[in-house]
C-alpha cells in the first residue's frame, strides 16, 4: 500500500513524488512510490537494506534517471539539477573524508563547490574544537572527524539537507553528538532534513515524520504524532492472550514469564478504523505507544526471510 503524507499545516511540499519508479536490469528498486515531504520537517526514510532508500534519494538528488513524477523544491531533478543543488546539501557516510586532506583544504573545497557556504560560520563552529587549519583527517579521532563534517554542513544555508546513513561506522557517543548538534545548531523552520538509516532508535526522538519503505514501496507515511495515535501495544498475561488475539493484532512477540506484547493498528488494510479502542485493550493489559523500532520490525516481517 502506497501512502501519501499530507503537508504540515498546508506548507508547500519540498519533495513531491507520484508513481516514482526506478528499475534496474533484474530488480525494481522503487515501485511506484507516492509521498510528500513538507517544509520545516525532519523526515526519516526507513527501510531494510535493498528496500529502495538510496535509490529514492538518488532520484531526489538528480543522480539517477527514473519514471513517474518527482519535484524537489518545485524543480525536476532530471532537467534542473544544477539549479536545484544550489538549495540542497547531501551527506552520505561522515567517515569518508579523504585521510590526506587538511581542515583548511576541506573548507576551501566546500567553499568552491557550494554557493551557499558561509566560511566565517564554519570557522566559528570550529573555533570551539581542537581542529586547527593544518590538521589532517588521518590525525583526527572519529569524534573530531564528526566535528569537521558537521561544521562544513552547518555552514551551508541549504533548504533541503539529505543524509544517507550519515553516522555509519561511528560509535554511539559520536552518533548522538551528530544528531544533537544538527538539531541545536542547524535545523530551523526554513530547512527540511531527509535522513535514511536503519538505526531507528537513534533518530526516533528528532523526527517529525516517518516514511517506511519496503520492496520499493512506501508502506507507512505519517507524522509522528499520528503514529502515536494510530498504533497501540498491549502487554498481556497468558489468561488474556486469546481474547487479545481475537481483536486481530498485526504483530505479537513473546516476553519472559508468560507475557506477550501485541501490536494493534487503529486502521484496517483499507485505511478505515478497525473499531478496536484503547479502552478495550487496556481492559486486557498494560497499553503503551510502540517504539518506532518495534513498529518497523512488525511492518518489515518477512523481508529478511
Amino acid at each position: 500500500m502506497n501512502a501519501v503524507a499530507s503537508n504540515h499545516e498546508g506548507a508547500a511540499a519540498v519533495v513531491s513524488a507520484r508513481g516514482l519508479r526506478k528499475a534496474y536490469k533484474n530488480k525494481v528498486a522503487v515501485a511506484g512510490a507516492d509521498f510528500d515531504i513538507g517544509a520545516g520537517r525532519i523526515v526519516g526514510l526507513i527501510g531494510p537494506n535493498g528496500a529502495g532508500k538510496t535509490t529514492a534519494l538518488k532520484a531526489i538528488l538528480g543522480l539517477t534517471p527514473f519514471e513517474g513524477q518527482l519535484t524537489v523544491l518545485g524543480k525536476d531533478p532530471r532537467t534542473q539539477r544544477d539549479e536545484l543543488m544550489n538549495d540542497v546539501c547531501f551527506i552520505a557516510d561522515v567517515a569518508v573524508l579523504p585521510r590526506w586532506i587538511r581542515v583548511k583544504e576541506a573548507i576551501d573545497f566546500v567553499a568552491g563547490v557550494h554557493p551557499r557556504f558561509d566560511r566565517a560560520k564554519c570557522e566559528r563552529f570550529l573555533a570551539n574544537t581542537q581542529l586547527h587549519p593544518k590538521l589532517r583527517v588521518r590525525e583526527m579521532s572519529k569524534g573530531m572527524i564528526v566535528q569537521l563534517h558537521l561544521a562544513l554542513v552547518m555552514a551551508i544555508d541549504a533548504r533541503l539537507l539529505v543524509l544517507d546513513e550519515p553516522t555509519l561506522g561511528l560509535d554511539i557517543l559520536y552518533r548522538k553528538q551528530f544528531y544533537q548538534r544538527l538539531l541545536e545548531d542547524y535545523f530551523d523552520e526554513d530547512k527540511t532534513i531527509l535522513v535514511t538509516t536503519h538505526q531507528v532508535e537513534e533518530i526516533e526522538h528528532i523526527l517529525t515524520d516517518v516514511l517506511f519503505i519496503r520492496d520499493g514501496k512506501i508502506v507507512l507515511s505519517s507524522p509522528m504524532e499520528d503514529v502515536a495515535e494510530r498504533y497501540t501495544e498491549v502487554l498481556v498475561g497468558a489468561d488474556a492472550l486469546e481474547p487479545a488475539r481475537a481483536l486481530k493484532p498485526i504483530d505479537e512477540r513473546a516476553l519472559p514469564f508468560g507475557k506477550t506484547v501485541l501490536l494493534f493498528d487503529g486502521n484496517g488494510p483499507d485505511g478505515a478504523p478497525t473499531g478496536v479502542t484503547r479502552a478495550q485493550l487496556a481492559a486486557l493489559g498494560e497499553t503503551r505507544n510502540p517504539g518506532l523500532a518495534d513498529l518497523f520490525v512488525a511492518t518489515m516481517k518477512g523481508t529478511y526471510a
